[in-house]
């Protein structure tokens, strides 16, 4: 009884320690002014100032913002909502709908039309849900919260200088939770920097044109490094033995390393390679953990994770491409055997290992390097597999020790 009520003490101490990160509706006001001040000094004027006097303060993004997706749902749930049979026979279809304007931008900016369509297909839905959120309101809300303030303040006033360079109005100005806009849901900085006009109307509005929002990705990808004749990764076959220490994008390796420590293609094949392809940078991942599949990604994947820094999210571009190519559903498809993680339980989780002497990276319900590997540490430890994914068995351990 000791045990489960330090335990709930423990849990509600976290909550309440997330909880009181947010802003209070009551400061928000203050913020409001001082971002009015900053405006003037960057040289905002006018109609500018009183666009930010006119922001409300929205709940519901700090809610959503507490639990995205990406850090939250178990990788075999997020997999399975977004590639299905709907996005994939739609994802075809488009690639011929749009096959002329594919072909120009993959010959121009070097990037294959089944990533193009990955990533408009995952953002929103190939343009079906482009966002209803005021992205002045949802960027000013964040913008005042402290956990990513300072890129959030960026961001709301990259939204600002839209309005004034591209003529959009205020009112068209929606978009997601996070201040995302348009088919490929470009945050306001990315769209200043990369959006083009794609068809040849002189203007740019990735709202209501997908041949400037395609275009757009391309110009994009091809400028934060896509090579183009690399793929983004494939799935593998691990050994027994595989080493799962040396798992995740901290470990990259020539593709004859992993060949050497039999690692195999889905076919059960010795991974080989032709000609130079020896040397390239590859690493492997398992996002569902040693029971769920294994992949190993080129290069081509951080490029992907530069568009949204999520393995999950990055992972499920390159398959949702793959198949929309022809491609056939992996061989080890993930099960649902977890629960979804609660960022107060990541955070509890991290909690525990550092007061263990683990070093996590910041305590912030996200699970990133620094939080796996002291999953691995603390695994090996236990003489567990080294994964470096939070299963139960994981937790089970740590709440034991909760006294």
């Amino acid at each position: 009884m000791v045990k489960k009520i330090l335990a709930v003490m423990a849990r509600t101490m976290v909550l309440y320690c997330f909880v009181s990160t947010t802003v209070a509706a009551g400061e928000f006001e203050s913020c409001i002014s001082r971002l009015q001040t900053e405006a003037t000094a960057r040289g905002y004027q006018g109609k500018f100032i009183k666009l930010l006097g006119d922001v409300r303060y929205l709940p519901k993004v700090i809610e959503l913002d507490r639990h995205q997706p990406e850090f939250s749902e178990t990788f075999a749930s997020y997999l399975s909502k977004r590639v299905t049979d709907f996005h994939v026979s739609n994802g075809r279809k488009l690639l011929i709908d749009h096959q002329e304007l594919l072909a120009k931008l993959a010959k121009k900016y070097g990037i294959p039309a089944h990533y193009l369509l990955a990533f408009w297909g995952l953002e929103t839905n190939y343009g079906r849900y482009k966002g209803k959120m005021p992205v002045l309101d949802s960027l000013a809300t964040l913008a005042c919260d402290q956990r990513r303030s300072e890129f959030f303040t960026a961001e709301l006033f990259a939204a600002l200088k839209m309005l004034d360079t591209f003529g959009i109005g205020v009112g068209d100005m929606q978009g997601s939770w996070a201040g995302a806009v348009g088919h490929t849901q470009f945050m306001p900085s990315v769209y200043l920097a990369y959006a083009v006009d794609g068809d040849g109307d002189q203007r740019i509005n990735l709202w209501r044109s997908s041949a400037d929002a395609l275009t757009s990705a391309a110009n994009y990808l091809n400028k934060i490094g896509w090579q183009k004749h690399l793929p983004w990764g494939k799935e593998v076959i691990l050994p027994s033995d595989f080493s799962y220490q040396d798992a995740g994008l901290e470990t990259w390796r020539a593709k004859s390393y992993w060949g050497k420590t039999g690692v195999k293609t889905t076919q059960g094949l010795p991974i080989t390679a032709s000609g130079t392809e020896f040397d390239l940078n590859t690493a492997i991942i398992v996002p569902a953990g040693h029971k769920g599949p294994a992949f190993m990604v080129y290069e081509n994947f951080n490029v992907i994770m530069r568009w949204n820094r999520s393995i999950f999210y990055a992972i499920t571009v390159g398959y949702l491409a793959d198949r929309i190519s022809g491609g056939g559903i992996l061989v080890n498809f993930p099960v649902e055997n977890s629960s979804r993680l609660s960022r107060v339980n990541v955070e509890l989780l991290q909690q525990r290992l550092a007061d263990r002497g683990y070093v996590v990276g910041k305590i912030d319900g996200i699970i990133g390097p620094s939080t796996r590997k002291a999953i691995r540490q603390f695994q090996l430890k236990h003489g567990h597999i080294a994964d470096g994914y939070p299963n139960a068995e994981l937790f089970k351990i740590l709440k034991i020790g909760l006294d």
